[in-house]
This record gives C-alpha cells, structure tokens and sequence, in this order.
C-alpha cells in the first residue's frame, strides 16, 4: 500500500491532535487488540487511518510511535475534546546533518506554516464519525495522560421541568474535593486498588430558553474511574426526582456510614460527552478541514 514509500527519508515530531467522535457504535475509544467479531473501536480507526496516510510506519504498533491517550471513554460515549500524542511523520526530509528530529523547530527548518496540515490528511481517511480537529507540536516526553490537568466531562439530558433542580445542586457539591468513590463507579479489583479520586466542579447547567432544552450536568476532575461520571449522573437524577435526599451523595462517600455500594441503576453512556482535556501550555492550530 505504501509503494516504495521511504519513512527513512523524512524526520518524525511528536505531534498531539484534538479528536473529536461519535462513540454510539464503537465499542470505546481505547484499542481492544486485533478487532474481530464485528469489534469496533475508536483508537484502531485512527490507527489505520495513521498508515493509510503514511504518517506512521506500516508496521508500527502503539508503543514504536509512542502513542499515548488521554481519556479512555467506555463504549457508546463520545468526545469532543479527546486529546492522543504519537510521533509522527513530517513533511520537511531529513538532511545527513540532522541529529535529532526534535530540533528542526529551533533550527528554523520547520516551521507549523509549511507543515502537513494533519485534520486534512487523517480526516479523509477517517470514518465520518471520527473528526481530527486541531494539532500541535509537543515535546518529546509529553503524556496525553500524565500530562492532563483536568478532564470535563457533559452529561446531557432534557425534560429537566420535572425534576428538583437545586436538590441536584445541593447533592452534587458534596462531590467536590477528594474523596474515595468507590461506591460510585463500577469495581476494578483487579487493575484498580486505588479509588479515590478529585473533582474540582461537579453541577447541574440548565439551557437557556424556553419551552425547556437540553441541560447537562458537569463534571471537572484531574482522573476518573471505570463509569464513575455515568453513576455520579445516576444518583443525582434520583435526588432530581424526589427519591433519595440530596444528603445520599455524602453518605455514600462516607465509607464508615456506606462500606458497600449501594444498588442502583447506572445512567445510560449515549448522552455521555469528553468535553475537553486541559493541558498547560498546549495550544491547539485548528484546521479548516475539520
């Protein structure tokens, strides 16, 4: 497919994009190994679209690129603020006195004007409900996940006339600060032993206009748990409703007073949106052809 296509011949940069999908018919963003049995998910689309394009070797893996990623939302829920990094090719050749790839930049070589407009490459690759919508340059030891100050997550919903607004309120911010959730979020005995976890904001943001639109609730923290936003959302509709006291978020946090989770039904991952990733002094070029 490559065609005698030479990776040798040109430099590679660490390179972050800005993604953005529709995560209802994938089975989540993170890679699952070889997809089989009508397995989809995000990551491995845009992996074959990074060979498609020849940003990436035919033969490279995730760890060869240095590929890291930001959030790893479940199957169903969506981003607009999905944040991945890896090494990627780029459009100026190596010369025989380039030692190091990452210098091109400060050499004056390379410059993000006369660079491979990445979003327009990938994004004709990609499947419709996958966006590239912006990239940049970053350093070589950049995480997309170690390096994330925070993660926002939206949980949208409409019809809010029926349920208890500032009920909602009240419980939600018992959820701020740092706090064990282990009674809030689906267990993970075996990869998890850690459960506490901070968030930073967590409300009800209703939509202006009426007849009523549509409302979400925000969540802001630096890391979350296996459906932690979705049980978070779950048991704060039951307090918009009328059946648990806004007092249940901080006895279930309490893990004197609650040592085992309670049951209830978690919310539903469609309406589940990675708003955005926030990084220190990382500024994303947009693309027209996003």
């Amino acid at each position: 497919e490559n065609n005698g296509f030479n990776f040798a011949a040109y430099p590679s940069r660490h390179v972050a994009l800005h993604v953005m999908y529709a995560g209802w018919d994938y089975r989540g963003f993170a890679s699952q190994g070889a997809e089989r049995d009508g397995v989809r998910t995000v990551e491995e689309a845009l992996f074959r679209a990074l060979k498609r394009v020849r940003l990436i070797a035919p033969d490279a893996t995730w760890k060869t690129c240095d590929y890291t990623r930001c959030g790893r939302t479940d199957a169903g829920v969506s981003a607009l603020g999905q944040v991945v990094s890896a090494r990627l090719r780029c459009r100026v050749p190596r010369r025989d006195d380039d030692d190091d790839d990452d210098d091109l930049s400060e050499t004056g070589r390379l410059h993000e004007g006369d660079e491979i407009d990445y979003p327009a490459v990938l994004n004709r690759a990609l499947p419709r409900d996958i966006r590239i919508l912006g990239w940049t340059y970053v350093p070589p030891a950049f995480s997309a996940r170690f390096d994330c100050d925070y993660r926002h997550y939206k949980y949208f919903f409409t019809d809010w006339n029926g349920l208890d607004v500032r009920a909602m309120n009240e419980a939600a911010s018992a959820f701020v600060g740092e706090h064990d959730f282990r009674n809030f979020c689906k267990m993970d005995a075996r990869n998890v032993h850690n459960y506490r976890r901070r968030i930073d904001s967590c409300r009800v943001v209703l939509a202006a206009g009426e007849p009523p639109g549509v409302a979400h609730i925000e969540v802001v923290g630096t890391a979350f748990l296996w459906h932690q936003v979705r049980c978070i959302a779950s048991v704060l509709f039951l307090v918009g409703l009328g059946r648990e006291p806004p007092g249940v978020v901080a006895h279930m946090l309490d893990l004197a007073r609650c040592p085992r989770k309670p049951q209830y039904e978690m919310a539903p991952e469609e309406p589940l949106l990675l708003w955005r990733c926030g990084f220190r002094d990382v500024s994303f070029r947009l693309s027209d052809a996003a």
